[in-house]
């Protein structure tokens, strides 16, 4: 079975001969490589925490999705907050917050996708790592059927929350990854 890469990280032998650079070894391995060559041409862009754009985007984690490509997004642009399924938690409401309260945003963008995997698993996946490890998670997995109804669940989390002070422009998509188009999902359903 082969390892997939990714378009940066071209496929390279698993040993380098001895005395060599090192060309391989485990995928951190190569991010780290990867940041060596990145740093040695950074130049500080001169910016702070504070988005320019004032909007933070929360989005799954699915590595199909490049957020700052499929948004026209710079570096500095937004906040990005990511997780399993793209799902307003607690923790995302902490993000929020301080993004909001701290460091100046007001728009809140949620983007769910196209064949998620959080809608493939159920909320069982939770007590069978119990069984597994011996200790129940204390977080809940999030999963869902019907991705609009999660994107409106997860609009609501947000517009409800007493901690944001910003919550009129709230807005969820749903991100096509054959198409790469997001299509606006309507709060009232």
């Amino acid at each position: 079975m082969g390892m997939s890469t990714s378009a940066h990280l071209p496929a390279e032998p698993a040993e380098a001969p001895t005395g060599a650079a090192r060309t391989g070894g485990t995928v951190t391995d190569r991010l780290i490589d990867a940041n060596s060559r990145y740093a040695a041409n950074f130049d500080d862009p001169g910016m702070d925490a504070r988005p320019v754009l004032k909007v933070a985007v929360v989005a799954c984690m699915d590595a199909r999705l490049d957020l700052h490509d499929a948004l026209g997004l710079d570096l500095g642009d937004c906040h990005t907050i990511r997780n399993a399924g793209g799902v307003v938690t607690d923790d995302v409401i902490r993000s929020l917050t301080i993004s909001q309260r701290a460091l100046g945003t007001r728009s809140v963008v949620l983007i769910h996708h196209t064949g998620c995997g959080m809608q493939s698993i159920t909320e069982d996946f939770r007590h069978e790592l119990e069984l597994e490890v011996g200790q129940r998670p204390a977080w809940a997995v999030e999963a869902f059927t019907d991705t609009d109804q999660d994107v409106r669940q997860s609009m609501q989390r947000v517009r409800t929350s007493p901690f944001l002070p910003h919550t009129d422009d709230v807005r969820g998509f749903v991100f096509d990854v054959k198409t790469g188009l997001l299509t606006e999902i309507d709060p009232a359903g």
